[in-house]
This record gives structure tokens, C-alpha cells and sequence, in this order.
């Protein structure tokens, strides 16, 4: 039975693997807009439109699912992200998963920015800017923005850090994944 050897991994370490951040990106965007159509379908069927203020009870449940979910995601995200990089040490696997998250969170500013001028025609907001409803909203945001990010950028370089694959210059297949039986 041939065993198998890992080419040079310190090659490897001196550049970044684009394609797993790539895939981290893609994954947390997958994750994200699945479940955060279904928090917003569940908190915005809960509001009630008769109200003065229908969105404000709904703000802190959809505040704690964005925080939530994007740590779910985030972490999930750095897994790929670590298992696809052609890392060997979690210090590398760090450093995609802080690029995978910079990287997605661009991608979530611009598809939000995007989404958020198609729903609104273009037109921007209107109203009154200055009423303290609107102040608090944003405070609101503001937090939760805040809080999110914070908690993603963490889930997702500890993520990326647990999805490497330990292994040392020459080990063999088997040595890193025993469960994996060789071909032929």
C-alpha cells in the first residue's frame, strides 16, 4: 500500500488561500441569509402595525437573533475557512479567519446597502429624521451592530484557528486522518 505525503507545507504558510476565505465568505453568507430571513419572518409576523411604534419591541428580539446568528455563522464559516486553508498551525488558520471576516462583513455592508436602496425606490429616508424614535432605533443599531460584529469577528477566528488540520511537514495521511483509508 503506497503512503502518501504532504508536499512542503512551508511553501504553504507564506501566502493566503483565497479560495478557503472565499468559501468561509460564501458559507456565512449562505448561513446568514437563510436563518436571518427566518428571524425577521418570525419577529416581523410578532410586530404589531396598529402601533405608534411597531418595530420597537421587535428591535431587541431581532437585535439578539442577529447577534446570535452571526455567531453561529461566523464560527461556522472560520471551520471551512481553516479546514480548506493549506494552514498547519492555528496561528495561520487565525489569520484566515480574520480575513474571512473582513472580507464577509464588506459583503454583508454592500449586499445590505444594495437590498436597502432597491426596497426603498432610491429615494433614501424620509420623515423626520430628528424625532427621538428614530435617535433610539439607531442607538439600537448602533449596539447591536457593534455587539454583532464584535462576537463574529471572535467566532470566526476561533473558527478558522479549531478548523486546521495539526500537521507537521511529511506526516503522512494516515497519521493525520487514520479514519481516511488510502486508494489502492
Amino acid at each position: 500500500m503506497a503512503e502518501y505525503t504532504y508536499q512542503n507545507t512551508s511553501e504553504l504558510n507564506q501566502r493566503i488561500d483565497w479560495g478557503a476565505i472565499w468559501g468561509g465568505v460564501f458559507s456565512f453568507l449562505a448561513i446568514w441569509a437563510v436563518f436571518g430571513a427566518l428571524g425577521l419572518a418570525i419577529f416581523a409576523s410578532a410586530a404589531s402595525p396598529e402601533a405608534t411604534r411597531p418595530v420597537m419591541g421587535m428591535s431587541v428580539g431581532m437585535g439578539v437573533w442577529a447577534v446570535i446568528l452571526t455567531i453561529i455563522a461566523m464560527y461556522v464559516a472560520g471551520r471551512v475557512t481553516g479546514r480548506l486553508a493549506a494552514v498547519n498551525n492555528r496561528h495561520d488558520g487565525l489569520i484566515h479567519g480574520m480575513m474571512m471576516f473582513g472580507l464577509s462583513f464588506a459583503a454583508a455592508v454592500i449586499l445590505s446597502t444594495l437590498g436597502g436602496a432597491s426596497l426603498s425606490g432610491g429615494a433614501g429616508a424620509t420623515g423626520n429624521a430628528h424625532s427621538s424614535y428614530v435617535i433610539g432605533m439607531v442607538a439600537d443599531l448602533g449596539w447591536i451592530g457593534f455587539f454583532t460584529l464584535f462576537f463574529g469577528w471572535l467566532a470566526a477566528m476561533f473558527g478558522a484557528s479549531a478548523g486546521v488540520l495539526n500537521r507537521r511537514p511529511g506526516a503522512t495521511v494516515q497519521e493525520i486522518r487514520p479514519d481516511i483509508r488510502t486508494a489502492a
